[in-house]
């Protein structure tokens, strides 16, 4: 390389991040006036949020007459009424079996992030396993413990269980779906598209609504199973068909020449799919993957709609009866926060994943 060209390609000085601050936000009068004004703002807000939340806020159930008083939060209401919100209808003296079945499935969750796991084998045993465990405990009649059947479960449990299920039971429907829907053959094709396309153009509220009401009416007694199956069942054909198009059009970007490849190799279909096919569409998707699973774990708040005691469910009652009426907002805070670590812990790792794999970078 010649002397010119290495000049070329010499990296530029770096500048320092004084300089950068003040030619950003200090640059002419006008970007003064706004940068002070936004950041008086935004003290100012943080202070109110900090004083209202934390400084002046009441924590103890018994110092509940407190928060007539107070200008801050009334915690009161979480420390009096946190057992409604995470365990809903549960019975009470059966709370740690509602508690060890969600730390069972967060562990789950967390370990099917690890790499050393990432195959469809062991992320099968994994979840079928984990799974188990959890409604073990949740279902009882083992071991000793007493049935307790679904329509009393409630609250996170209730929750993780119906995104856990709808997870377990969608992902391996929506690698069939986006198969099917690939297929060279037109007529299994379109089927599939069909499929695909009549769940997608339906708002999951009437999905849900239909199994929890209407299906009852149109199936024989022993295939109508409970209520929170059906609905399980209706939330995951719709998870599916939406994962399933994240997943196709992760295969549409595979050149057509790796499945060539693999075909004069002599492997045949399944071993280029597992292969070669869907290792490299996951990839490829991975953003919008993650993305659906977000979406999904929030939309678990609509099951309310069709009679389940989910945790927002379990929020309006622990705040509904006698002197908690007025600290609702304490409550559906309380409720932000699970949510929020929950999908802020799955748009984490999808971006960490992002990182790791390299998606979308040149």
């Amino acid at each position: 390389m010649t002397p010119t060209t290495e000049r070329a390609y010499r990296a530029p000085p770096s500048v320092p991040f004084a300089s950068r601050l003040k030619k950003s936000l200090f640059a002419s009068p006008l970007d003064c006036f706004i940068t002070i004004l936004c950041a008086v703002l935004f003290t100012t807000i943080i202070y109110a949020v900090v004083d209202w939340a934390f400084l002046s806020s009441i924590w103890s159930e018994e110092d509940e007459a407190l928060c007539r008083e107070s200008s801050g939060a009334c915690w009161s209401v979480i420390d009096a009424r946190h057992r409604i919100i995470f365990f809903g209808l549960f019975p009470y003296e059966e709370h740690w079996r509602s508690t060890l079945a969600c730390i069972v499935m967060i562990i789950t969750i967390a370990a099917s992030c690890l790499p050393a796991l990432w195959s469809a084998t062991r992320l099968g045993l994994l979840w079928v396993s984990g799974f188990g465990i959890f409604y073990m405990l949740m279902h009882g009649g083992v071991f000793g413990m007493t049935v307790i059947t679904p329509e009393r479960w409630g609250g996170l449990a209730l929750t993780i269980f119906i995104f856990a299920a709808v997870s377990l039971l969608g992902m391996p429907l929506s690698v069939v779906l986006a198969l099917g829907r690939r297929s060279k053959l037109p007529v299994i094709a379109k089927l599939f598209g069909l499929f695909i396309d009549f769940f997608r153009s339906l708002p999951l509220l009437t999905i849900l609504f239909t199994a929890a009401i209407i299906t009852p009416f149109v199936l024989p007694g022993w295939l109508q199973g409970d209520k929170l199956y059906r609905v399980i069942v209706g939330f995951a054909i719709f998870f599916a068909c939406y994962q399933a198009e994240n997943i196709r059009a992760g295969m549409q970007a595979i050149p057509p020449g790796q499945d060539e490849a693999g075909l004069t190799l002599g492997l045949n279909y399944w071993q280029r799919v597992t292969r070669i096919l869907l290792p490299q569409a996951f990839r490829n998707s991975l953003p919008s993957i993650v993305n659906q699973f977000v979406i999904t774990f929030k939309e678990t708040s609509i099951v309310t709609i069709v009679g389940f005691f989910e945790i927002l469910a379990s929020g309006s009652a622990a705040y509904g009866t006698g002197k908690w009426t007025v600290h609702y907002i304490e409550v559906y805070v309380f409720i932000g926060v699970i949510y929020f670590l929950f999908v802020f812990s799955l748009s984490r790792y999808g971006a960490y994943l992002e990182n790791k794999l390299r998606v979308g970078h040149d």
